[in-house]
């Protein structure tokens, strides 16, 4: 996970170069292409009113027509794109284990991690076992000390621990990495969890505290009674962490979360640990000067340390061991794991296959070593080259809307071409890859594999410390569907992934559709990440620095905070929208739907106005957009993104910034009255 990015997962069919070519042909045959978008607007629902529900009129079709599979918490575009990945590294980690490797190779890596991911006899054997020296470890502290020294080893095997910890650019000084603390310690996905009272929420805490930590601790060797009284203890001690941890939306303001002091300093918040030796046995070495994101937490941590008992706090940290290794473990500690995490939490039926799983695993660890495979064997250059056109036609558009704002003045505008100007696309895979020579991979134990694996990443990312900045490192693998903005890079990173279609589309598809879900709702939208409400007080060389007159910095977020009262009214079951912990993914579509818009307008095709399948250009505009989201989800999972996501559910992200968009009432003939009718005073217009 890249601290401090604007992430997200792009829910659409990527665009390849077949489909780039119809932006530069106009469309192609006009035979062909009544056929592609007779294809690819089947989804539409007739008997729903786009003025009413225009996500559902646009999508509702396949929403009834594809249930959502048993191991899947939703199910959409984005899932079919997702398992056709898989298709493909399985077979790149078919080939590795029938090639005759060298030892110490990318091959030989990939090969024995599949097969050790694979061997599920071997698995089961083992049981708990890979995890007798860590637990043993865990025995043996005696002391407050000792239980430190303990956080800093788990922080090395990548196990989650009161100390959360990586190094990352200083926001304030792009050019230099700084270790950075941030609050964690918890078990559920997030602190409110604990203490909302919402249905969800009321229902997750009590399977959590008193069915799911049961069953681990008597996984790990408790008998009933013991395992009660460690899992009532262990929820303490996680609810404790939980209130004195920020909410959602209050992470996401950068000054609020900057806090630069002097390690000498970090004994003011937490004098109960030492933290240079901590620091050091984390293996960050001559560390001065450190950022703590949410200080109180860390005054919780130390409050903490003296009100539980060591005990305590032992079994804690082994339910975090465990916990962490059970999808690596045998079945019992598997299939509790997926009962909690999938089941509950996200409404999933069944697990993945075991292929699919240990490749995700993978993927996840040892992505670079995949990805050299992947571009050379998926991903041509042409497709690149064209991608990167249309990011460059995308940036001229946005430009040309800066320049017609009438809220933001001259001297604002002037460093708001500058930024734009400077704004880098990574676009398909990395110019150099990372070095996993040093990671030793064998076929005897998976979880150990994966362990290993952590801590070869933990070490690279504090190798980071005290060299300058690698502005050409990506934060994805090529083969990751999803894309990113970095504020302190200022830069959009679109992996090659994105760029795949599982056959649904063709060349013919016509640039209405192109513009709606690839320049608009992937391009544009991670441009004008640079530009939301967090991205926007970075300057061009990513840093956080005010570059904004005070009047336009006061005149945008007087447009912000429309939005978030838009949001905010949102109500999904007894939940709402948290308008301001999305407030930056929801400034992201809105600006990428108008930018992509203006985009289309300058082609031939928008010009010509010619119908297709009877539906005008703008229309498959806002369709094409809505396809992007085409999906749907589980109850669970609904509620479950409803609290820990800045994103809004995906049929939110169509519906909601369409009624700010002037063309969208035009094209569908909305009217007063209708349910998706907005009064013309309350669309929100930032960029």
């Amino acid at each position: 996970m890249i601290k401090k990015t604007n992430t997200r997962a792009i829910a659409i069919f990527a665009i390849a170069a077949s489909l780039l070519s119809a932006c530069k042909n106009g469309g192609g045959d006009q035979a062909k292409l009544y056929a592609e978008n007779d294809r690819v607007f089947k989804n539409i629902d007739t008997a729903a009113k786009p003025g009413d529900d225009f996500f559902l009129y646009a999508n509702g079709r396949w929403t009834k027509e594809n249930p959502i599979p048993g191991a899947y918490s939703s199910w959409g575009i984005g899932n079919v794109v997702q398992n056709d990945l898989r298709d493909k590294l399985k077979k790149i980690n078919e080939d590795a284990l029938e090639a005759s490797a060298a030892k110490g190779s990318n091959t030989q890596k990939i090969g024995d991690f599949y097969f050790s991911g694979m061997d599920s006899v071997n698995i089961e054997k083992q049981g708990l076992a890979p995890l007798k020296d860590e637990l043993a470890l865990i025995d043996k502290i005696s002391d407050t000390k000792a239980l430190v020294a303990e956080f800093a080893h788990l922080a090395t095997i990548g196990v989650p621990n009161p100390i959360s910890t990586y190094v990352g650019q200083d926001d304030k000084n792009s050019s230099k990495m700084m270790l950075q603390l941030y609050q964690g310690g918890i078990g559920l996905p997030n602190r409110d969890y604990y203490f909302n009272t919402d249905k969800h929420s009321v229902d997750i805490r009590t399977d959590y505290q008193q069915k799911h930590l049961p069953i681990v601790y008597k996984l790990i060797g408790l008998d009933a009674a013991a395992a009660k009284a460690a899992a009532d203890k262990t929820y303490e001690l996680e609810k404790f962490l939980a209130s004195n941890s920020r909410k959602l939306e209050d992470l996401r303001d950068p000054y609020k979360n900057y806090n630069k002091m002097a390690v000498d300093d970090l004994g003011k918040l937490a004098p109960a640990i030492d933290w240079k030796s901590t620091l050091a046995g984390m293996d960050y070495k001559m560390v001065d000067t450190v950022i703590v994101g949410q200080p109180e937490y860390y005054k919780a941590v130390n409050e903490a340390l003296s009100k539980f008992t060591l005990a305590d706090w032992k079994n804690y940290l082994k339910k975090n061991l465990v916990g962490d290794a059970s999808p690596y473990l045998s079945k019992a500690f598997d299939d509790e794991n997926f009962r909690f995490f999938g089941m509950a939490l996200y409404g999933r039926k069944e697990q993945l296959p075991r292929w699919k799983r240990v490749i995700d695993t993978e993927n996840g660890l040892m992505g670079e070593v995949l990805g050299q495979i992947f571009v050379k064997a998926y991903f041509p250059e042409k497709t690149k080259e064209r991608y990167v056109k249309l990011v460059e036609d995308m940036r001229t558009t946005f430009k040309e809307h800066i320049e017609r704002l009438d809220w933001m003045s001259a001297a604002t505008k002037e460093k708001a071409f500058n930024k734009l100007a400077k704004v880098m696309p990574k676009v398909g895979y990395p110019n150099h890859w990372k070095d996993y020579s040093s990671l030793t991979i064998d076929r005897s134990s998976y979880a150990q594999n994966v362990m290993r694996a952590s801590v070869f990443l933990h070490h690279l990312n504090a190798d980071k410390l005290g060299k300058p900045v690698d502005r050409t490192e990506w934060g994805m693998t090529p083969q990751t569907y999803n894309a990113y903005y970095n504020p302190s890079n200022n830069e959009i990173v679109l992996p090659a992934a994105i760029f795949m279609i599982p056959g649904a589309l063709d060349e013919n598809i016509d640039d209405a559709v192109v513009y709606g879900y690839a320049a608009a709702s992937t391009i544009g939208h991670e441009i004008t990440h640079g530009f939301d409400d967090q991205g926007r007080q970075y300057d061009a060389q990513g840093n956080l620095k005010a570059w904004w007159t005070p009047q336009d910095s006061a005149k945008f977020t007087q447009r912000a905070e429309m939005l978030v009262k838009q949001f905010d009214g949102y109500k999904i079951g007894d939940q709402h929208i948290n308008g301001k912990a999305t407030l930056g993914e929801n400034i992201a579509d809105l600006g990428g739907i108008v930018i992509g818009l203006d985009a289309f307008k300058k082609t031939q095709q928008y010009k010509d106005g010619k119908t297709i399948n009877g539906l005008t250009p703008l229309q498959r505009y806002f369709l094409g957009y809505a396809l992007g989201w085409l999906g749907h989800d589980r109850p669970e999972a609904l509620s479950s993104q409803l609290l820990s996501d800045v994103h809004s559910p995906g049929f939110m992200r169509v519906n909601g910034p369409f009624t700010d968009v002037d063309e969208f009432y035009q094209a569908f003939g909305i009217k007063k009255g209708d349910k998706m009718w907005l009064d013309p005073a309350k669309r929100v217009k930032i960029w």
